[in-house]
């Protein structure tokens, strides 16, 4: 069931959203806290973007947080991979907008293969120094056809 989420959920998408980065990206576990992530998704996100998350017999299973034509979040449970539900928290936001975008960090070849099979075109790389991890980035865009 995919469902809007509301800030009673910001938990539960900040613990997905922690146990998708750790497992796609091990190089950079333990960068926050599980509190730190609670607060980004109560205060920052959930103030700022339109969050949508995927169930499974109540538990969630993947997150959603779009914006002005901008994916900012997007996090699937490495379990719940490959079933589909990343795709359909994807066509959330490609339903709401013409053209999308988003960053996601070079070396996370699974994410950069995810988004081109959908749709998305490489537009620009950078070094990262411009964002908190210091990690080469890739900036990625969806124009409905």
């Amino acid at each position: 069931m995919l469902r809007q989420l509301a800030l009673a959920d910001m938990d539960a998408a900040a613990r997905v959203h922690r146990v998708a980065f750790d497992h796609a990206m091990p190089w950079l576990v333990g960068l926050h806290t599980p509190d730190e992530d609670r607060w980004f998704y109560r205060e920052g996100v959930f103030a700022t973007c339109r969050l949508w998350g995927r169930f499974d017999d109540d538990a969630l299973s993947g997150i959603i947080a779009f914006r002005d034509g901008w994916i900012e979040q997007l996090y699937v449970l490495p379990d719940a991979q490959g079933h589909g539900v990343g795709s359909e928290l994807l066509d959330v936001a490609k339903s709401a907008f013409e053209q999308l975008q988003l960053w996601t960090f070079q070396r996370n070849a699974r994410a950069r293969r995810f988004y081109e099979f959908r749709g998305f075109e490489l537009v620009e790389e950078t070094d990262g120094t411009r964002n908190e991890e210091k990690e080469p980035d890739a900036r990625y865009v969806w124009r409905r056809r």
